[in-house]
């Protein structure tokens, strides 16, 4: 399977949505992803495989030397073949480029080997207040 990383790829609200839902489990609410992506994130990447869009993750930033990633998914059908890690060192390559001196990231425990050992994060101490 050809598998092709594309930055800043044209998003489809509702595909993008889909993609959300199956990779984080819920029902499909289609969400503004475009015009949130076009205004708040440093650059986002997706993972296309004969068209369809099988991973994405956003880096957003401070407009400075912090970036963040959020959302990194892949569809479960296509999941433990590196795709997620492909995903998150393009992302990683772009906040570089665009100046960034740290990337962050929270993730639940499970994915502890996936951002450490995969991609290359180390541990830090961090903190969490719920708003809603």
């Amino acid at each position: 399977m050809s598998v092709e990383l594309v930055v800043r790829f044209q998003v489809d609200d509702r595909k993008l949505s889909t993609l959300h839902a199956v990779a984080f489990g819920g029902d499909v609410k289609v969400q503004a992803w475009r015009e949130r992506l076009e205004r708040w994130a440093l650059t986002w990447v997706g993972a296309f495989s004969n068209d369809e869009l099988i991973g994405f993750v956003q880096v957003c930033w401070d407009g400075g030397a912090h970036a963040f990633v959020l959302d990194t998914a892949v569809h479960p059908d296509h999941g433990r073949q590196g795709i997620g890690k492909r995903l998150v060192l393009a992302a990683a390559d772009e906040a570089k480029a665009a100046g960034c001196e740290w990337l962050h990231v929270d993730y639940e425990p499970h994915l502890t080997a996936f951002y450490l050992d995969a991609c290359g994060f180390r541990p830090t101490d961090a903190g969490l207040l719920k708003l809603r």
